[in-house]
């Protein structure tokens, strides 16, 4: 247990940052789930609507530095070889 008041502060700012994160993290997997189930569908416009919503999502994560550029990179492009196929 930290003995420091500033260590106790950097405690509750660590647990609600990483609330905040897990949320994220769990909106990207339930996206990338309807993408994964949408691969194979004839309905291109259903496609490429949770796509794009999924590369938004992943691109705001990005962007309040809760996952890496170049994993959010290689996740668009994987998608856009599905939309393209």
């Amino acid at each position: 247990m930290a003995n420091l008041k500033a260590s106790k502060t950097d405690i509750r700012k660590i647990q609600k940052r990483t609330l905040a994160n897990t949320k994220v993290r769990s909106r990207l997997k339930t996206i990338a789930k309807k993408v994964a189930q949408l691969k194979d569908s004839d309905d291109k416009v259903a496609r490429k609507e949770v796509a794009c919503t999924y590369f938004s999502a992943l691109d705001r994560a990005a962007k309040a530095g809760v996952i890496h550029s170049n994993k959010v990179s290689r996740h668009k492009s994987r998608i856009a070889s599905y939309l393209v196929s």
